[in-house]
């Protein structure tokens, strides 16, 4: 309808811890290999967040950077939503943890929890509260430290998982309507209770009282995956009207290599549109979309106007996309 508000994205940021774990590295600890782990997943690093390195404080480096983007400071910021699964404390939320640190003392901040799906999900609650006029300019942030879950003995879960940050300022701008708006221009969630065991983290407060540890049915999530994003997409491209051609960047999650491959085929996207960051990361959960919008942003694939379609599946399952207006 004309007139209606857009959530408009007009900052970007991101933040890697300083340490880099190789492969060569964990082959020293576990009986693996670059070849194996690479032929598998893609992947060939991660970073690896060290002590003063909590999830709150890589949030904070990517929303202080992003805000730095968008020319913003805290004051002008009237809504938080932190998307992590490796939250410094059961309560209060990394994103009021992050407000103080800005130095608001206004609006609201919470947490959203869907594991890889979270910052989908965060834009999308996010696009909610700004195109109702409820508020104006909201922090999205994805940001977790998934190295304080693994077992650092089970080389089919440590080996895929890395540290990281990534934010982005969406604002209330006027639209008209039509996709060629600026700012998100649908969003799909999904989610499915019953595969809870397949991808989970074996502990908690109201069962063990301990932190737990990362266990997953690799094989399982895999079968699942493909076939997720492609409902997700594909419902996002009806929604609009459009194909995998009109797509100008296809920024998937960051879980496995195969993946994104198979996935970008059966949707129609051609190779040279899809944005790739495993390699350098690993799967920094609700992190990596964010981290790997910043990487092509900032090499100069992203550019303003551009049609961005981000996705993900994660634990529980969760699965989700977006399609964003650059």
């Amino acid at each position: 309808m004309p007139g209606q508000l857009r959530s408009v994205v007009v900052g970007l940021g991101a933040y890697l811890p300083k340490r880099i774990v190789s492969n060569d590295d964990i082959a020293k600890m576990l009986e693996t290999s670059d070849d194996w782990i690479v032929q598998r997943t893609g992947i060939r690093q991660r970073h690896v967040a060290g002590e003063g390195e909590q999830t709150s404080v890589l949030g904070l480096r990517a929303a202080q950077a992003a805000l730095a983007d968008a020319g913003l400071s805290g004051a002008d910021i009237d809504l938080i939503i932190v998307a992590t699964s490796t939250p410094d404390y059961t309560f209060p939320a990394v994103a009021t943890q992050i407000q103080a640190a800005l130095g608001m003392t206004h609006g609201a901040a919470f947490d959203v929890q869907a594991v890889c799906s979270g910052f989908v999900y965060a834009v999308t609650t996010a696009d909610k509260f700004l195109i109702s006029g409820s508020h104006k300019r909201a922090l999205v942030i994805g940001a977790e430290t998934f190295s304080k879950l693994l077992d650092w003995s089970d080389r089919s879960t440590c080996v895929l998982f890395g540290d990281g940050a990534g934010a982005i300022v969406l604002e209330a701008r006027p639209g008209t309507g039509r996709i060629s708006d600026r700012g998100v221009l649908t969003s799909q969630l999904r989610s499915d209770g019953r595969h809870l065991t397949k991808l989970y983290v074996d502990g908690g407060p109201s069962t063990t009282g301990t932190t737990g540890h990362l266990r997953m049915a690799g094989r399982e999530v895999f079968r699942h995956a493909v076939g997720m994003v492609s409902d997700v997409v594909n419902a996002a491209f009806e929604a609009t009207g459009i194909t995998g051609a009109d797509l100008d960047w296809f920024v998937p999650h960051q879980a496995n290599r195969r993946i994104i491959e198979a996935s970008a085929e059966k949707l129609g996207i051609a190779p040279h549109k899809v944005v790739v960051t495993v390699d350098l990361h690993g799967n920094t959960s609700a992190a990596s979309i964010p981290l790997a919008l910043a990487k092509a942003r900032d090499d100069g694939r992203i550019k303003q106007g551009d049609l961005v379609m981000i996705e993900a599946m994660g634990g529980g399952f969760t699965w989700a996309s977006a399609l964003i207006r650059w």
